[in-house]
């Protein structure tokens, strides 16, 4: 019935096909407007992560803001008065720009120890090193030795600076994020209802189209910058880096990797096609099955309102390489039944063609299918996207395959005499023929060695690389994060929340010095007054000292800096009432900039800050993260409950460990469906089984390979195995 139907609709009215096809295409065509990519930190993150959200909440109560980071590096001295004026001139240019808020250099720091005033005349008015009284090589040498700055804003050679420039708030981008989590929260906690159902659509819509706008003016910041930066190049080296610049890049690489890569695949197949066939006829059909089921892919993404990522990038190569086989496999039926039944009508061969291809190409498209949807266990939006785009580009293939190919055979062949030259055996297949009849048992051998070597090298799999290895060496992405990662202080960041128990009236030592102003707490509600504790300073300053003494990790920031910044300007150490009355002293905007991110007075909380030397080459961050849980407990002497660690690290490494659980571990799973697959087409277990261990071994050896040569596996390479197994 399905036979006569398609026979009535497709080959009987060829040119009505045809016309629907090119109203089709040109539609879709249209939609292809709306085609979107998007290089944001959301898509390389778990939905529902738990670590998510908590470093969400430290965001908020501790402050964060956009910014950029520039690498400087002067052929002069920082010492110098023309290397000062020329680092004026650019921290000057890059502020006039309307996005920026503020710049910090190295010539903005606070110096105290560069005068000989008390303390506290310091503090309240704070120099710089463009201040004329001050002694510029003095007051360098307090900025390369300080345990806050070093590092930091300036390498311990003194010869690079780091230039942190801050960009304005976007509080409508922020309303708008909020508003998305709150409604996954609240779809995770219940069910929403229709109406939230419809708000949160056309919510969805609003939000992604001022994302679009966002992520355009930051393409034109960037360049903004990048045109500041080539005007003072002259006078010192530079390097850009930080989250936009990334951004921005990001997008620029997806989009040559979709240009390339479906230049490349659409000359490759037009060298295939005409090897093949050698006549253009025979090249110009099958290619326009091709570009037809990508246009209306790449529409159909641009209607639905999906962004195609880093990941999903090479899917318009997979789809044209995979389009490209069915178009084969019907065309070259087609020319084997034309010179068989030479007086058929062209129809008929036609129809035939596509009734005997339809079965094998569908099992074939349903075997993909099942091993791109393993991609659905990751957990991982950009992942789980590709595998559905995948799912619906293989779809929309067969769809075109068999409705646009025979339409243009019927058209184009009808009363056209074809000869097709004899076939010859192949030669390569038919000596591997010959050579798997006569040698089973060397087969068999080398099969069960290759499967033993594969799940060898499948136990040394690692999920664990560098963000920095993405990026080759001469981008700019790389040279500004290895510029940071090596002389200022690391790149990814990794924070340590200290969690203190809640002041209670004691009668202890050090607390005695605070009884006589609990009465007064209790009528200015001031809790800063008393929340400094000598003890509270010991256990941010000794689990400072150990992130410090870690190889893995670069600068690290706390209360605890300040403390021995302060200790070392006293000569002595300072007890809880000297912190709290310094606490209390310090200038509002210097608390602001280097106490408040650290100190949470209201939740009885402090933040130590590091950074992750993400360039190198041993490093293993679920290792890392699991030593510092144990030894911070073990070695450190703090209670469990006491801290927690937060960060783009701790999210990242999230990421990869669900790739390795999803993944590797439902390789079975899809195994199983595709061993069904095979029992339903072929009726038969033994058969069923012939068929599908080819296709396993092929995707174990490919895995067993990348963990014998160390090569991990992270959100690039771990499609690997949905792709090996897909293709064949």
């Amino acid at each position: 019935m399905f036979a006569q139907l398609y026979q009535n609709l497709i080959l009987k009215n060829p040119k009505a096909v045809f016309v629907l096809l090119i109203i089709t295409v040109l539609s879709f065509g249209y939609f292809s407007k709306d085609f979107r990519l998007d290089a944001s930190s959301e898509t390389l993150l778990i939905e529902g992560d738990p670590d998510l959200a908590y470093l969400q909440e430290v965001t908020e109560r501790y402050g964060s803001k956009d910014f950029l980071v520039l690498t400087y590096s002067p052929l002069g001295s920082f010492e110098d008065d023309e290397t000062i004026i020329n680092l004026q001139l650019l921290k000057s240019k890059i502020e006039k720009l309307s996005w920026v808020e503020s710049v910090i250099t190295v010539i903005d720091v606070p110096l105290l120890k560069s005068t000989d005033e008390p303390l506290m005349e310091r503090l309240k008015n704070y120099k710089t090193l463009v201040h004329p009284e001050i002694d510029k090589k003095r007051g360098f040498e307090e900025i390369l030795n300080s345990p806050i700055y070093q590092d930091y804003v300036i390498s311990k050679d003194g010869k690079t600076s780091g230039i942190v420039v801050y960009l304005k708030q976007d509080k409508r981008l922020k309303d708008y994020i909020k508003i998305k989590n709150d409604f996954y929260n609240q779809s995770i906690s219940s069910t929403l209802s229709k109406i939230d159902k419809k708000k949160y659509s056309s919510f969805i819509k609003e939000y992604e189209e001022y994302k679009n706008l966002y992520n355009q003016r930051n393409h034109q910041n960037i360049n903004e910058i990048r045109d500041v930066i080539s005007k003072h190049s002259g006078n010192a080296t530079i390097h850009l880096g930080g989250i936009p610049m990334i951004a921005d890049d990001m997008m620029t690489y997806i989009k040559n990797d979709i240009v390339i890569f479906g230049i490349g695949v659409f000359v490759f197949i037009i060298i295939t096609l005409w090897l093949i066939f050698r006549n253009i006829k025979w090249v110009i059909m099958p290619l326009l099955g091709c570009a037809t089921s990508v246009i209306i892919m790449v529409g159909l993404l641009g209607f639905l309102g999906w962004k195609v990522t880093v990941i999903s990038s090479n899917f318009i190569a997979l789809m044209l390489i995979l389009n490209m086989a069915m178009n084969i496999h019907v065309t070259v039926r087609f020319l084997q039944l034309k010179k068989e039944f030479t007086d058929l009508p062209t129809k008929e061969i036609v129809f035939n063609a596509a009734d005997k291809m339809f079965m094998p190409i569908l099992y074939t498209v349903l075997t993909t299918i099942c091993a791109f949807l393993s991609l659905l266990f990751s957990g991982i939006k950009p992942i789980i996207d590709f595998g559905w785009m995948m799912t619906l580009g293989l779809t929309v293939s067969i769809i075109v395959t068999f409705s646009l190919l025979p339409a243009l055979l019927s058209i184009f062949t009808q009363n056209e005499n074809i000869e097709v030259s004899d076939s010859q055996k192949s030669i390569i297949t038919n000596a591997l023929g010959n050579f798997s009849k006569n040698n089973t048992k060397f087969i068999f051998g080398f099969t069960i060695l290759v499967f033993v070597m594969s799940v060898y090298g499948i136990s040394k799999l690692q999920v664990e690389n560098s963000f920095i290895n993405y990026f080759d060496e001469s981008t700019e992405i790389y040279k500004g994060m290895k510029k940071i990662d090596d002389e200022l202080g690391g790149t990814t960041t990794l924070d340590l929340i200290l969690k203190f128990p809640t002041q209670k009236k004691s009668k202890n030592t050090e607390e005695d010095e605070f009884s006589e102003w609990e009465e007064e707490e209790e009528n200015n509600k001031d809790k800063s007054k008393y929340w400094f504790t000598r003890n509270k300073i010991d256990k941010i300053i000794k689990a400072h000292e150990y992130l410090d003494s870690l190889p893995e990790i670069g600068k690290v920031l706390s209360f605890g800096s300040i403390i021995k910044v302060a200790e070392d300007l006293n000569k002595k150490q300072l007890q809880s009432l000297e912190i709290a009355v310094l606490y209390s002293k310090i200038p509002e905007e210097i608390k602001k900039e280097i106490i408040s991110p650290y100190i949470s007075v209201e939740n009885d909380e402090a933040r130590i800050s590091a950074r992750i030397k993400d360039s190198l080459e041993d490093l293993r961050r679920n290792d890392l993260i699991k030593k510092i849980n144990l030894e911070l407990n073990a070695k450190v002497g703090i209670e469990k409950d006491e801290f927690k660690l937060a960060g783009v690290v701790i999210l990242f490494n999230n990421l990869l460990q669900s790739l390795f659980k999803s993944q590797i571990l439902t390789l079975g799973v899809v195994m199983l469906g595709i061993s069904f697959m095979f029992f339903i087409l072929f009726r038969n277990i033994t058969v069923s089984i012939i068929g599908v261990v080819p296709n396993f071994i092929a995707a174990f050896f490919i895995l067993g390979i990348i963990g014998i040569l160390e090569i991990p596996l992270d959100m690039m390479t771990i499609t690997i195995a949905a792709i090996t197994i897909g293709i064949a």
